[in-house]
């Protein structure tokens, strides 16, 4: 079975169609089930809101296509060198996969989107992600151009310290793209789901205290796709649904629509950056 995942991932590194079909994919199905099962009932045209998020999500596709050239040269140069942590330590080939998965989630993800948080000149561009008043399943690649190469040069460093392969990359990459679009997602999760699966995986209601408009929560709740990092690392914060408002104290969250204002939000000396 190992084989078969290797095998169709390492293809999907020359089909830029299939992995465009991921990412809209999850982006259809869960704004379908947002509509059935919706948790706020927003006053907004979802088409409407979806513009501003979309077009974030075309600038990070294209500046992680940009900077996938790197990637490549990085992780092959790894295993014809037999560099990174993966490859000093004998394990299993599934071990190993899943050794991989867990620490390219740890850096790429967890790591990097914590250290947004505590430098003040990333956290100006990691604003724009937050500024969501309306918060659903295409906030999750609503991410600022700058902060789109910070986050895509993290990655790199991940798979030059694991020395992971290509295959193993792109396996982690499309988990990642389908569960930020449902950690993300307006949908209404039963609890038993958060008693259970919720310990291993990010839901959805984990992640919106993440995205609640005041400390401490803002600063809570990092995990991508393993929850188990915020409850290790003692960053997870579980504030219940009732009490959480999308958006940002620090920023106008009537002009979280506004492409020009997000896109200047960084660099607006008028916008706190320790909020």
């Amino acid at each position: 079975m190992l084989e078969a995942i290797q095998h169709y991932f390492t293809n999907l590194q020359h089909n830029p169609v299939q992995r465009a079909l991921i990412l809209a994919g999850g982006i259809t199905f869960f704004w379908l089930v947002e509509i059935a099962v919706p948790l706020f009932n927003y006053k907004y045209s979802k088409f409407k809101h979806a513009g501003l998020n979309l077009f974030f999500t075309f600038t990070t596709i294209v500046i992680n296509f940009i900077f996938a050239l790197f990637m490549v040269k990085v992780s092959d140069w790894t295993v014809q060198q037999n560099f990174g942590l993966l490859h000093i330590i004998s394990l299993s080939p599934w071990v190993e996969a899943i050794l991989g998965l867990l620490l390219l989630d740890f850096i790429g993800a967890y790591l990097v989107h914590m250290i947004e948080h505590k430098v003040k000149f990333l956290w100006k561009f990691h604003m724009v992600h937050h500024a969501d008043t309306m918060v659903d399943t295409t906030t999750g690649n609503r991410h600022h151009p700058g902060e789109s190469v910070v986050r895509a040069v993290f990655a790199i460093i991940a798979v030059l310290i694991l020395g992971t392969p290509m295959w193993m990359v792109l396996l982690y990459q499309s988990l990642s793209v389908v569960l930020t679009q449902f950690n993300h997602a307006n949908i209404r999760i039963p609890k038993w789901f958060d008693k259970t699966f919720g310990y291993i995986i990010v839901s959805p209601n984990m992640h919106r205290v993440h995205h609640h408009v005041t400390r401490p929560q803002t600063d809570s709740n990092y995990g991508n796709i393993f929850s188990f990092w915020d409850r290790l690392l003692g960053t997870y914060n579980d504030t219940p649904m009732d009490q959480i408002k999308y958006g940002l104290d620090v920023l106008d969250n009537s002009k979280d629509g506004s492409v020009l204002y997000q896109l200047s939000a960084p660099f607006d000396k008028n916008i706190k950056s320790d909020y």
